[in-house]
């Protein structure tokens, strides 16, 4: 464990970041250990809770920064750009 990996991702979802992409979203990001943190247009969330993604409101084509600190920060943050980028 070392320094946080930063990733700036364009969120390529056609209906954006809706209930049912984050919904999945954070589930995918809780299948890890590490602190995840998604950033978009200056706010900084916890990319495990729902109600701060959601807080977002998200669209297509935005761009957004996740950062992860942990044992499978690389591994957290690849899986999360796929879903992210799909």
């Amino acid at each position: 464990m070392g320094a946080v990996m930063r990733k700036n991702v364009k969120i390529q979802i056609m209906e954006g970041l809706e209930a049912r992409p984050i919904a999945v979203f954070v589930q995918t990001a809780n299948r890890f250990c590490s602190k995840i943190y998604l950033e978009a247009e200056g706010r900084r969330v916890n990319a495990k809770s729902i109600m701060g993604m959601m807080g977002l409101a998200l669209l297509n084509g935005s761009e957004v920064t996740l950062d992860a600190e942990g044992e499978d920060e690389a591994e957290a943050i690849e899986a999360l750009e796929r879903f992210l980028s799909a």
